[in-house]
């Protein structure tokens, strides 16, 4: 069975997530970890030109959540880009090799303020609903949330590989150190933009709304009465565990805060994928002429007793 077909707008915000391969905590934080995470997410952005705007993120042991704002198709090549630049970059720092990712990263539309407030507290929620810390700002792992309680930039390190290899003539480390020395490391500014509905607010005001989010998990984690994990056990964890039981859910096809909002998308999403079929077939007819639906991906191969990549 093949994947969903992905359908994105002309702009629009999606919640993003992506799990480790197995769920094995490929991601388990440590200050090395969060540094080559932080520069890649930052360049990520920067390469996006634009096209992307970051809301809200938190990177847990095995998975990561993103709250963004995107242009058409750009959200595309910009997880391209971070998961690739991810498995390779952490993958070292965890000595891990083979697949990093358990399978292609989710998306689903964000459709109105609420829905955006609401995924925003989702992310906060991490670490502490889960039972592995008491409050949100103890999780060990890499977090927006320091940037909405605080400067909305911070900078971290690219690790520049290309640079690297330029140099590697020259190089005298033992193996593997020249890959994150400090003589290849480019500074690299991560922005956290306001939600939209959060603009017309002042900083102390938006950090207000954010510290009611935060006080809201954290009372509902003390009701439940339960013991914590803990930041230094979190952080002492082997990469390569693989958890024996994994919470997985249905993908939602988007979120709002109304039922209708999610009908109209629902409905948006069948024509969407009956216009792209129809498309298809002709495509594969032999009509080159088919039209796809705007910020969808054709196929690249051309049908026929002699195949082309187009």
């Amino acid at each position: 069975m093949g994947w969903p077909l992905r359908m994105f707008q002309e702009e629009g915000y999606y919640f993003v997530t992506s799990r480790c391969f197995q769920g094995r905590l490929l991601l388990r934080p440590s200050a090395k970890v969060n540094e080559v995470v932080g520069g890649v997410l930052a360049r990520a952005v920067q390469q996006s030109a634009g096209n992307v705007r970051l809301h809200a993120f938190t990177f847990a042991s095995n998975h990561f959540h993103l709250l963004v704002w995107t242009r058409g198709v750009a959200l595309a090549s910009f997880m391209q880009y971070l998961r690739a630049n991810l498995s390779k970059k952490v993958g070292r720092l965890a000595d891990w090799s083979g697949g990093f990712w358990e399978r292609r990263y989710s998306a689903e539309p964000v459709l109105d303020d609420t829905a955006l407030v609401g995924r925003l507290r989702y992310v906060l929620a991490h670490g502490v609903k889960e039972g592995l810390v008491e409050r949100s700002a103890e999780w060990p792992g890499l977090t927006c949330l320091p940037q909405l309680l605080g400067p909305a930039r911070r900078l971290f390190q690219w690790f520049n590989w290309t640079k690297r290899w330029s140099k590697r003539g020259s190089e005298d480390t033992a193996e593997g150190e020249g890959r994150f020395a400090e003589e290849i490391a480019e500074p690299v500014e991560l922005e956290v933009a306001p939600l939209p509905c959060w603009e017309g607010l002042g900083e102390e005001e938006r950090q207000r709304e954010v510290r009611g989010l935060v006080e809201q998990v954290e009372a509902e984690a003390r009701a439940r009465n339960t013991p914590v994990l803990g930041a230094r056990a979190v952080r002492a964890q082997h990469p390569h565990t693989r958890p024996e039981h994994l919470e997985r859910s249905p993908r939602p096809l988007g979120h709002a805060s109304t039922r209708q909002a999610l009908k109209e998308l629902r409905e948006q999403y069948r024509a969407f994928v009956a216009a792209f079929r129809e498309a298809a077939a002709r495509w594969m007819r032999g009509d080159f002429s088919a039209s796809f639906p705007l910020f969808s991906f054709p196929p690249r191969v051309v049908p026929g007793r002699v195949t082309r990549i187009l």
